[in-house]
């Protein structure tokens, strides 16, 4: 059943003041992964690999990935206040891709609020906001603070990389564990730049 607009937005007002900030959210994944357990219900070997694994990408993301001058310069012409509602799993793949970049975008203006909330603690939040169905993460819902309205959603992968997704599936059927270190590579190489580009583009500042 399609979730009302209205319905979204309250959702949305309910869940931000639960919400992590990106440090609070980071010292969880890091926690764990030391720890050797991983966030949701499935506590499996192979769950709790991958949140290593995503810590392990987050740090390296942290550390290499900046936003020009030019493009912070765009960033603080934003003329609204907005938060960012990110959905996602210590374990995801493509949030430790994603993350650590949107965190950066947030950081280099006042305008830009980021929040973090666990997709397997928030399904009703969730399932307003599925991708053809899914409960993909990670998901990330723009809400602008002054009108409260929600203004946009990105999410789960940067759109290049869900062309190569819908393209393999198309051929394919399903993902393969070959494929998926191929996205990684290809994650790699662009350096998050996509992502980039789309957040610019979500905000109409591109």
């Amino acid at each position: 059943m399609e979730v009302l607009e209205n319905d979204k937005l309250e959702l949305v007002q309910d869940f931000i003041p639960k919400a992590m900030d990106y440090s609070r959210y980071r010292k969880l994944v890091s926690e764990l992964a030391k720890l050797g357990k991983t966030t949701g219900p499935n506590q499996s070997e192979a769950m709790i690999n991958y949140t290593k694994l995503s810590d392990r990408r987050m740090v390296r993301w942290e550390k290499t990935f900046n936003i020009s001058e030019e493009i912070q310069e765009k960033l603080t012409h934003l003329d609204r206040e907005l938060t960012f509602l990110v959905l996602t799993e210590s374990w995801c793949g493509d949030a430790a891709a994603s993350l650590p970049i949107l965190q950066k975008i947030a950081e280099s203006t006042p305008k830009i609020d980021l929040k973090v909330v666990l997709r397997d603690e928030s399904l009703e939040l969730m399932d307003a906001f599925l991708t053809n169905g899914a409960r993909s993460i990670p998901k990330v819902i723009v809400l602008d603070n002054s009108q409260q309205e929600i203004v946009g959603e990105w999410g789960p992968r940067p759109s290049l990389a869900t062309k190569m997704v819908e393209d393999y599936k198309a051929e394919h059927g399903k993902l393969t564990d070959e494929f998926k270190q191929e996205l990684q590579l290809w994650y790699n190489k662009d350096k998050g730049q996509n992502i980039l580009q789309d957040i610019l583009k979500l905000l109409a500042l591109e």
